[in-house]
């Protein structure tokens, strides 16, 4: 069921639109608006696949009205629909966003044509979002705890947002691929999304990694370079164990946050930033903020939405899954054919302190695929999983 809204003040005109497109399809579910503000408003409460408006109209005129849906629901086509006079303006609204316009008196065949190509394109639009927010496998999730669960209602919920989000817990549990996710199933997935660990670049060179540097900036600076921040202009850059990062460093991304600008090492001009920024780390940021190694400005800064990811002890229900599908994926990429587990042996994976989480269990999985028997047994895993 297609629904259409019409926005026109002159009642005879509304009237003959309404009756035409109700008897053209009955699939078609017709609703109208006498001027712009109660078009808007309804546009407001409900959606609709196309708004047909008139340009000239009291209270709000339609170029107001497509600046306002442009900005409430910047999907829903709009079909302008002018008066002789109103051509000119007609013309503008497609720069502004409009999908056409059509003039009065109506042509039907126009008319109708018009209608059926705007609805077609917005199945498409409709369709191409949904294929954006489904994320690659190569970073899904596994599992159907309640804890995994939570994570996933959290990022469909941050997701749409640009809110920055610190994503805590401990080494190996997957906090990266919570990044990827909230990228992927966001606006900006169409932008990069640059990965910074924090913990492997040394203190010195932090500050250039992240902001860039100008030639001569320091010994090694023999040209202009951009840092990790411009890279991921209209993306998002995530900051993975930010909890090392120097207290130097800390105090530039803090202003890069408050003022959406940076500055490369050597250099005392700003450069403007669209980027969203997640982080993570496995420290307790608390604990550091109190013995003066992290910044408490700049945790409130990070930690708008707090994403905790549980250790793999923690969520023990989900091994079975996860045993699968690393074995599925193992397989794959050594071109073997997939090793089940027995239940017996799945148990005792159940059993076993994961403290290296879901690394650790990736390379079990793995080591007894290649060691293991046809069937992965209890046997199998009492002599090669410890290992």
């Amino acid at each position: 069921m297609a629904k259409i809204l019409v926005i026109e003040d002159e009642a005879a005109i509304r009237r003959v639109l309404v009756k035409i497109l109700s008897e053209e399809n009955d699939t078609y579910e017709v609703d109208e608006a006498e001027d712009g503000l109660a078009g808007v408003e309804k546009i407001k409460k409900e959606d609709f696949d196309l708004v047909l408006c008139d340009i000239k109209m009291p209270k709000m005129d339609g170029v107001e009205v497509l600046e306002a849906v442009k900005k409430i629901k910047p999907e829903t086509p709009m079909v302008m629909i002018s008066g002789h006079g109103d051509l000119d303006t007609a013309v503008n609204t497609m720069r502004l966003g409009a999908f056409d316009y059509i003039s009065k008196p109506p042509d039907l065949n126009r008319l109708l044509n018009t209608v059926r190509i705007a609805l077609d394109r917005k199945e498409l639009v409709v369709e191409n979002k949904m294929l954006k927010k489904k994320v690659s496998k190569k970073y899904e999730m596994i599992g159907e705890s309640e804890a995994i669960a939570h994570i996933k209602d959290m990022i469909e919920k941050v997701s749409a947002t640009d809110a920055r989000v610190l994503i805590t817990g401990p080494n190996g549990t997957g906090k990266e691929l919570v990044a990827h996710w909230l990228h992927q199933k966001s606006e900006r997935s169409k932008g990069p999304l640059i990965e910074v660990n924090c913990a492997a670049i040394p203190a010195e060179l932090i500050e250039s990694e992240l902001f860039g540097h100008v030639k001569g900036a320091f010994t090694s600076a023999v040209k202009d370079r951009a840092g990790k921040f411009e890279a991921a202009n209209g993306g998002t850059i995530f900051l993975d164990e930010i909890g090392d990062m120097s207290l130097s460093a800390q105090a530039k991304v803090l202003r890069a946050l408050q003022e959406n600008k940076i500055q490369r090492v050597g250099n005392d001009k700003d450069i403007k930033v669209d980027v969203r920024v997640v982080a993570a780390t496995n420290k307790n940021l608390k604990t550091e903020i109190a013995e003066g190694r992290f910044r408490e400005d700049l945790y409130h800064r990070l930690a708008v939405i707090l994403i905790k990811v549980p250790a793999l002890n923690d969520r023990r229900e989900d091994i079975p899954l996860l045993v699968s599908h690393f074995s599925t994926k193992i397989s794959e990429e050594q071109g073997t054919a997939k090793k089940e587990f027995s239940d017996k042996a799945i148990k005792l994976l159940q059993e076993y302190d994961w403290t290296g989480n879901i690394r650790e269990l990736r390379n079990v999985v793995e080591r007894l695929i290649i060691l293991g028997g046809k069937e992965v047994s209890e046997t199998d895993v009492k002599l090669f999983a410890t290992k």
